[in-house]
């Protein structure tokens, strides 16, 4: 007759138990991790609903609509701009002018009120971000948000993360374009390795474009 008060085999659960005891806070704080940087919670390939039907494929793609006409601050401020109610009558009074679908527009310009665009890139408050010191070093529209000519509703395609920044700001090289092209949604950099290795060194020294790492650089 045996004399231990538990089967041996309780050594190995209570063994195990420890070990899972133990590692839930790694496991957890690794999950967390993990899915502060997933597209779940960096809002990533999720359309946003505006308050009006805008389809960018057909202004941006169809009609060719260069970006710097609806956010005609690009290249001079920090923020884009975005469209105003005028600047969309100016076009659809003479296009569309009896849709349906423009008649809440008409209502906004008529009572003088603004569009109230739903913002779908959304940076903290605590950092940084200055639209017109990017296009005009050279880093395209599309590099940030995507081929937006082929998004029928507006979605953020990249994580915009602090890492993803930096990705970027440590080696910007490869983001650069000439800054004629900079809104052009289909511009391709040179093909062969040797010939985009000197069209990134020629609009490096162009654009006169450093590395920029430092804490105030975003955080200011």
């Amino acid at each position: 007759m045996s004399s231990l008060l538990f089967p041996r085999w309780t050594n190995t659960v209570s063994r195990l138990t420890a070990a899972l005891l133990l590692s839930l806070p790694a496991v957890a704080i690794g999950g967390l991790m993990l899915y502060v940087r997933s597209p779940l919670a960096n809002a990533q390939s999720h359309p946003v609903e505006q308050p009006f039907e805008f389809d960018h494929r057909h202004h941006t793609g169809d009609e060719a609509i260069d970006c710097r006409y609806c956010h005609h601050m690009v290249e001079e401020s920090s923020t884009a701009g975005i469209p105003s109610t005028t600047l969309c009558v100016s076009c659809h009074a003479q296009v569309w002018n009896k849709s349906p679908y423009l008649a809440q527009l008409r209502e906004k310009f008529f009572t003088d009120q603004p569009i109230p665009w739903v913002r779908v890139h959304n940076l903290p408050e605590y950092v940084y971000f200055n639209h017109s010191i990017h296009v005009n070093k050279g880093v395209g529209c599309v590099t940030c948000h995507g081929r937006v000519d082929q998004m029928a509703a507006i979605y953020q395609k990249e994580p915009l993360t602090m890492a993803w920044c930096l990705e970027c700001h440590r080696n910007p090289g490869p983001n650069l374009r000439p800054v004629e092209f900079m809104t052009s949604m289909t511009w391709q950099p040179e093909k062969d390795p040797g010939l985009r290795a000197a069209q990134i060194q020629d609009l490096t020294a162009k654009y006169d474009v450093h590395a920029r790492t430092s804490c105030d650089t975003c955080h200011r």
